[in-house]
């Protein structure tokens, strides 16, 4: 029989996933030519630090499905941890194909918005789901400073 968090963790994946495949050479080549702050020295832990958020995503919106199966709340809740995801998702492949930074830093923005509003209505259920959101609350905006600080240094790039 397949779990909740079994389709919980395959829909993660398929769209982190997606949002990999959504590049082309020449955009990544862009993005390597762009300079970045000098104190950006964890660069290469970014990946990891996103497989964690996603993780505690996707384990926060289990015990949320768990909390009410197949309620219309739950359900409502689905759509916005997923719609959580795309935007953030969508960061990479949209900031490339533009070529615009002010693009990655409004996406940013956004997903934190969401993240923050999500977080306050699943506190409601669950308030270890909510503490499972933290990491993406806590590094959002490090990555969306991340983005507004390279603006300054490309300002080709906005």
């Amino acid at each position: 029989m397949i779990q909740p968090w079994m389709v919980i963790g395959a829909v993660t994946f398929l769209v982190s996933l997606g949002g990999f495949l959504i590049r082309s050479r020449q955009d990544l080549r862009w993005a390597k030519r762009l300079d970045r702050p000098n104190w950006l020295v964890f660069e290469p832990a970014i990946p990891l630090i996103w497989t964690i958020i996603f993780v505690c995503g996707a384990w926060s919106a289990t015990i949320v499905w768990q909390h009410d199966p197949n309620s219309f709340k739950t359900w409502v809740l689905m759509g916005f941890y997923l719609l959580l995801e795309i935007t953030t998702v969508a960061y990479i492949p949209l900031t490339l194909r533009l070529r615009s930074l002010a693009v990655g830093t409004a996406l940013g923005g956004l997903g934190l918005m969401f993240g923050l509003v999500l977080a306050v209505i699943v506190w409601s259920v669950s308030h270890t789901a909510a503490f499972l959101l933290l990491p993406y609350l806590l590094w959002s905006p490090i990555g969306t400073y991340t983005t507004r600080e390279m603006i300054d240094l490309n300002p080709e790039s906005v």
